[in-house]
């Protein structure tokens, strides 16, 4: 796992370290020096800690204006034991609501196990939002983590699925992605077709 890098192409377009705005603001990265783990692998040093034993982020990319984040995860995304929505919601969903982000796409491909717990943070998470027309985007969920999803029914809060999936997000910038994401949360017919 320690090979796995957050997706670093969009670097040019945004840091979390140099947005003043960000919970990640100021934070220096090392290259070599890996100290977070899941479990008892390490992680690349570039992944982003905000409480969880077992799930770790990288804030990508961060759109003001837009009302738009995006963010990578990796691990295992586990309610049950570690209640790790609740360190999500608090530390990173909440912060970044508070400068009026209420569009959110989470890349979800390097998550390998989701365990359920209570659903009350999300129910907050989208009470939250859904005031300012926004919504919450999962793209690569595994099928394994997706079945875990759909029996909380994580789909009557979010997006996510076999075509949602299948969206190539890499092939974008990110204002192109959220712009392509937003059409399809209002139009979900032109979501592409499962590969």
């Amino acid at each position: 796992m320690h090979d796995i890098e957050p997706y670093y192409a969009w670097r040019d377009y945004y840091t979390a370290e140099t947005d003043i705005h960000s919970p990640f603001y100021g934070k220096e990265y090392s290259e070599f020096h890996f100290s977070n783990k899941i479990y008892n692998f390490f992680i690349h040093p570039q992944w982003d800690e905000f409480g969880s034993a077992t799930l770790y982020l990288k804030l990508l990319y961060v759109d003001y204006e837009e009302g738009f984040c995006i963010i990578e995860l990796i691990g295992e995304w586990n309610d049950a034991l570690y209640n790790d929505i609740m360190f999500f919601k608090r530390e990173i969903i909440d912060h970044l609501q508070a400068r009026q982000i209420y569009r959110f796409i989470l890349i979800t491909e390097n998550v390998l196990n989701f365990h359920s717990g209570e659903d009350d943070y999300y129910q907050e998470w989208l009470e939250d939002i859904t005031d300012n027309n926004g919504w919450i985007v999962f793209l690569g969920v595994q099928n394994h983590v997706r079945e875990e999803m759909d029996k909380i029914q994580l789909y009557n809060i979010s997006f996510y699925g076999p075509r949602w999936d299948a969206i190539r997000w890499r092939s974008y910038e990110p204002i192109e992605i959220y712009e392509k994401i937003n059409e399809y949360v209002e139009r979900p017919m032109l979501l592409p077709e499962e590969e």
